[in-house]
């Protein structure tokens, strides 16, 4: 299932969206790689990424006005785990 970031972005703003996986992972699971991808749409950017133990977050630039985006997290854990989730941006003029 898809989440949806509450938080309109527009095409001029460099912004920083986060997922917390905290509950997914547990007290005794940790993550040790994310990697992000847009999957469908153009003219988003990824700017830049990165992740601490229980947590990922993806610096995103440009956009196209109208546009709904889906980006694809997927991390990798200590205990050999991989675990995916899309999440949907829409970018709005402001």
């Amino acid at each position: 299932m898809a989440l949806t970031w509450p938080a309109l972005k527009d095409p001029d703003e460099v912004k920083d969206y986060s997922l917390n996986w905290a509950a997914l992972l547990g007290a005794s699971d940790t993550i040790t790689s994310s990697t992000w991808t847009i999957d469908d749409g153009d003219g988003l950017t990824i700017d830049s990424d990165s992740n601490n133990s229980t947590a990922t977050t993806v610096w995103l630039s440009s956009g196209t006005a109208g546009t709904n985006y889906s980006l694809v997290n997927r991390i990798v854990t200590a205990g050999g785990r991989t675990f995916d989730q899309t999440v949907r941006l829409k970018v709005r003029a402001k």
